[in-house]
């Protein structure tokens, strides 16, 4: 490396120069007037690192006054973010975000740090580019939405036995980095800056890991850097659809292959829980090779010379959207830790806020704290879901077993269920009418056809309508309150379905799920009066 030492703070300077890595003494000179606060943490650091703290001011000409006054201007934009990122001990914490009931009230947090590819270094994220900063903040939309971006890399984690930890200064050794024996980091880094990033955020550098002395802070630091993950590939929340996700589908760092077992395998890509909400709208596969499974042909059918080959292309362009396609796909995967699979799934449901992350939290408590987040519409999703009650409490919506493991109904809807925190309520207003239910006690296989009959208020004679259970939960004959709910397919162009969901009305405007059922016979709807239901 060329000696940068004799460098004078006020020569007039390439803003090029601020790309390399300068030694130690230099960045001290540089530091050490303006900013011996701030910067503590990071002098303690290489140059390398040093440098990768001041990219933010690296468009500037000058290491003269010009520099400094923008120096001063990002250190004023800091300070915006000391209530959210404040240095301490080593480390960072962001105790403001959480609230007293343990929510992540802003989930669209920014990353903790990024990989700085062009210092080699990761670095906070406060000191970052502000371009970076942009897409995070809360007026984003009137910078436009077009930003540049950390590349997020998403990749398979291979078997153990095939894993190293290596101890790096790019993340200043803080703790070891479990990447394949047969990975390279350097590597990694020139394909990155090879699909012309400069930054990127990568899992075993950017988040803390196990094994590094500071094991507390670990801890302390995945209660919201895990549940946030996913902020860093939603880009439906960055607003940047075209920063693509890099998927290292065979390993980090590794050529991407394809043989016999491999998609059946717990370490693959597809089948791992993490990797469901790092799909992203576009993606790029890296790891390819001109004989690589990314170059077979196959015919118009979008069928391959091979099963297999037809399975791995069928699945990589796999975006599951709804609440029930979300669920089963959540079932075939696989996690080191059970939480992992409620975690996963936040961001993938456009959650207001997330619950903080405990590994050892019962699987109920967290699901049940995601239910909670989700929008109204998406809550009138798990309504509909389950044909069954709930078999905890409440009733109105599966629990967490349910969902893994119980059929599951596929319909959409575009109302809500509303949530009193205060009052511990989850309620509705709906269309409702009272009837008998009968014909669909016993269950024979198919979908069974019933009826709901309608006694008229004045005694008249009786309304029957036709009611089908597209499911084999035994309904039986007795006097049900109907709520009334159109349904919609994929999409607005689908056919539309008229769902109901049947169940007790209780004292208090109370209502107790028991089934849900489909009906062909609009008339039915026009019976039906509003009501507002508060569901157990």
């Amino acid at each position: 490396m060329s000696d940068y030492n004799n460098i004078p703070i006020s020569g007039n300077v390439p803003k090029r120069y601020l790309r390399v890595d300068l030694s130690p003494s230099v960045v001290n000179d540089l530091l050490d007037p303006f900013l011996p606060g701030i910067f503590e943490p990071i002098e303690r650091n290489s140059g390398g690192r040093s440098w990768g703290a001041l990219e933010p001011y690296n468009e500037i000409a000058y290491l003269g006054l010009p520099w400094m006054e923008e120096l001063k201007v990002g250190m004023q934009d800091y300070q915006s973010y000391v209530p959210i990122f404040s240095v301490g001990d080593g480390g960072i914490t962001r105790a403001d975000i959480c609230d007293v009931r343990n929510q992540i009230v802003k989930p669209r947090l920014p990353p903790r740090r990024v990989w700085d590819l062009y210092s080699n270094r990761v670095v906070p994220w406060w000191l970052t580019p502000i371009e970076l900063r942009l897409p995070y903040a809360q007026d984003r939309c009137r910078y436009g939405e077009d930003h540049e971006q950390p590349v997020p890399i998403s990749h398979a984690w291979v078997d153990e036995k095939d894993r190293t930890a290596v101890w790096t200064p790019i993340n200043g050794k803080e703790w070891p980095v479990p990447i394949p024996r047969d990975a390279d980091l350097n590597l990694i880094r020139i394909e990155m800056l090879n699909l012309g990033a400069d930054y990127a955020w990568l899992d075993v550098l950017c988040l803390r890991q196990e094994g590094g002395p500071r094991e507390d802070l670990r801890t302390e630091e995945w209660r919201l850097d895990v549940p946030t993950i996913g902020a860093v590939y939603d880009l439906r929340g960055r607003r940047c659809v075209d920063s693509p996700v890099v998927c290292y589908l065979s390993g980090l760092g590794r050529p991407l292959t394809l043989k016999e077992g491999d998609l059946d395998s717990d370490r693959s890509w597809f089948r791992r829980a993490w990797t469901l909400q790092e799909v992203g709208y576009k993606r790029v596969i890296t790891g390819d090779t001109p004989d690589g499974p990314l170059h077979a042909e196959c015919t118009e059918d979008g069928v391959y010379k091979t099963e297999l080959l037809t399975k791995f292309h069928k699945q990589s362009t796999r975006y599951p959207c709804r609440m029930s396609d979300l669920l089963l796909e959540m079932r075939t995967r696989v996690s080191t830790k059970p939480m992992d699979k409620i975690a996963g799934l936040a961001f993938l449901m456009w959650s207001r806020w997330i619950p903080a992350y405990y590994e050892s939290a019962s699987l109920e408590d967290a699901w049940t704290a995601l239910v909670h987040s989700m929008h109204d519409w998406l809550r009138m999703e798990l309504f509909l879901l389950c044909p069954e009650p709930g078999d905890g409490d409440p009733k109105w919506r599966p629990s967490w077993e349910q969902a893994m493991t119980k059929p599951l109904l596929p319909y959409r809807n575009d109302r809500g269920i509303n949530r009193d925190e205060t009052r511990n309520e989850d309620w509705c207003e709906c269309k409702c009418t009272d009837g008998f239910v009968r014909g669909l006690a016993v269950v024979e296989g198919g979908d069974r056809h019933g009826k709901f009959i309608v006694k008229r208020c004045n005694g008249s004679r009786e309304k029957r309508f036709e009611i089908t259970a597209a499911h084999t939960y035994p309904i039986p004959e007795d006097t049900y309150t109907l709520i009334y709910v159109i349904c919609y397919g994929e999409d607005r162009n689908e056919s539309v379905l008229h769902a109901c969901v049947i169940g007790r009305s209780l004292p208090g405007g109370r209502f107790e799920k028991v089934s849900v059922l489909e009906t062909s016979d609009t008339d039915l709807r026009r019976i039906t009066k509003q009501r507002r239901c508060i569901l157990i």
